[in-house]
């Protein structure tokens, strides 16, 4: 390995490290990255989690009523007890109703999967 090759493994590595604090600093509370501004980082992260709540609202209707006026709250307590979110919307979605049936504020029940392949199809 030449020079050259290990300056770019180098490169890499760094963009890799800043990539992961910008990352960490958006969707799990972490520190903002050297060279962002803080408030505007923290504004992109509050309507990253409000994206996140809304869709998860359309997605599980039934944690969004068992929840009532708290959802907002309740989202937000949930995306910030979480290092990173869930990969996808509709696990995001179901990790949630997790959360809100661990709380007792969900009741979690079962629907049989004809019915759910006809609300899906």
């Amino acid at each position: 390995m030449g020079a050259t090759d290990a300056h770019s493994e180098e490169a890499r590595r760094r963009l890799g490290e800043a990539q992961e604090r910008l990352l960490a600093a958006l969707v799990a509370g972490g520190e903002p990255p050297a060279g962002f501004d803080p408030v505007r980082l923290g504004a992109q992260a509050r309507s990253l989690v409000a994206k996140r709540r809304s869709v998860v609202a359309r997605l599980r209707p039934d944690a969004f009523e068992a929840s009532g006026a708290d959802f907002r709250a309740d989202f937000d307590a949930y995306a910030a007890s979480r290092s990173a979110p869930p990969p996808g919307y509709r696990a995001d979605a179901d990790d949630f109703a997790a959360w809100l049936a661990a709380q007792g504020k969900l009741k979690v029940r079962r629907t049989p999967l004809s019915r759910w392949r006809r609300r899906k199809g």
